[in-house]
């Protein structure tokens, strides 16, 4: 049967407000960040999940745990982790995101690649095809994970995931919809 995954990406942290990018760091959520959670609750309050992933770094337990904790278990887990950037981790988004396409197959010094997310949510897509079969979950996580859904689920190359990205045009919405065979 197939999956329903909604994907939300993590409220604004303080880092995103410095344009910092934190790769596995713990980043709190801003004020903005916060309010941006309480607004989501509500933008949501009708959809119906059976449970709730996210990742286990804190911007994005706060999320979901703000937006999903009254409605449905939220479950953490690190397979939905944003990219390690390596020792490029908080440092100015300006540094690290024109780097990005370097970094599908090669690593960031003393980090990961977008090859190793792709292949964490491949993991993770494993698992819940094999314990949430025919489940509507939700999901909240970081841009790495997204842009690896557009990958594996869409068909996309990463570069055009990359292109397509809804941060460059600041088209932000309350979900994303992938449907998982």
């Amino acid at each position: 049967m197939p999956i329903f995954i909604t994907y939300f990406t993590h409220a604004i942290t303080t880092d995103n407000e410095k344009k910092i990018a934190s790769g596995w760091a713990n980043a709190p959520l801003s004020k903005t960040g916060e309010a941006q959670s309480a607004e989501l609750k509500q933008k949501i309050k009708d959809k119906k999940f059976e449970v709730v992933f996210c990742s286990d770094i804190k911007q994005a337990a706060e999320t979901a745990k703000l937006c999903f904790a009254d409605h449905a278990a939220v479950i953490e887990d690190k397979r939905l982790r944003e990219c390690n950037y390596g020792k490029f981790s908080g440092q100015s988004e300006e540094v690290v995101e024109p780097m990005q396409m370097q970094y599908i197959k090669e690593r960031f010094p003393e980090g990961e690649c977008y090859e190793d997310v792709k292949d964490r949510i491949i993991d993770f897509l494993k698992f819940i095809k094999e314990n949430h079969d025919g489940a509507n979950i939700a999901i909240v996580s970081h841009q790495a994970p997204q842009l690896a859904l557009e990958v594996l689920v869409k068909g996309k190359t990463w570069e055009k995931a990359f292109a397509d990205d809804w941060r460059k045009q600041k088209a932000w919405q309350p979900g994303w919809d992938y449907f998982l065979e």
